[in-house]
């Protein structure tokens, strides 16, 4: 008898010897370290390039300041908030889990400049102390109005959330049987 004979290989183990869950979590774990790098790298720079950016544009004019406050903070928000709905109709889809995925990181994506802002407004690195001294000069108004625009965006999106959960309710919700009396209301009515 020969010894050629293949053993099974359970499915969980892969070539080279460590199961996939273990391959899946050194995936995950080169990744967390990677993001971490990646954010003390832009911690280093990005809030003192945002502050010079939004400052070029403002140019130390407050209602600027104010106008593109309010307008980063309010369609960031918006945008950001209107693209996280879907994901409760994803899970339904084939493919579902990626397409949650990529709606998270497109919504984080279009929520950076507010990221950024608030990068500078709570961070406590000397590029976050750059930043807050070149907003105080040559951006005025605009972190506070910032602020102002994610407040108003979660408002909106919130009265607008529940309108159209309250109007769909109303459409799916069944009928009411009819009685043979009519109803007493109106001028008539006692």
């Amino acid at each position: 008898m020969s010894d050629n004979a293949k053993t099974p290989v359970s499915p969980a183990a892969s070539s080279n010897g460590l199961p996939s869950w273990a391959w899946k979590a050194i995936a995950v774990g080169i990744l967390a370290v990677l993001l971490v790098i990646t954010y003390f790298i832009l911690a280093a720079f990005a809030p003192r390039e945002w502050a010079q950016h939004i400052g070029s544009m403002v140019d130390g004019s407050i209602t600027s300041g104010t106008g593109y406050g309010l307008a980063f903070g309010f369609v960031c928000t918006f945008v950001s908030l209107l693209l996280l709905v879907p994901i409760w109709w994803t899970r339904r889809w084939r493919g579902g889990r990626y397409w949650a995925i990529g709606l998270i990181v497109l919504a984080v994506v279009v929520s950076i400049p507010n990221l950024l802002t608030l990068s500078i407004v709570a961070g406590n690195s000397s590029a976050a102390h750059a930043g807050e001294r070149i907003l105080d000069v040559d951006g005025p108004g605009f972190r506070g109005a910032t602020l102002a625009g994610v407040i108003l965006a979660v408002a909106v999106f919130a009265v607008v959330f529940v309108l159209v959960v309250r109007i769909r309710r109303r459409r799916n919700a069944p009928s009411a049987p009819t009685s043979g009396t009519a109803p007493t209301t109106g001028p008539g009515a006692a």
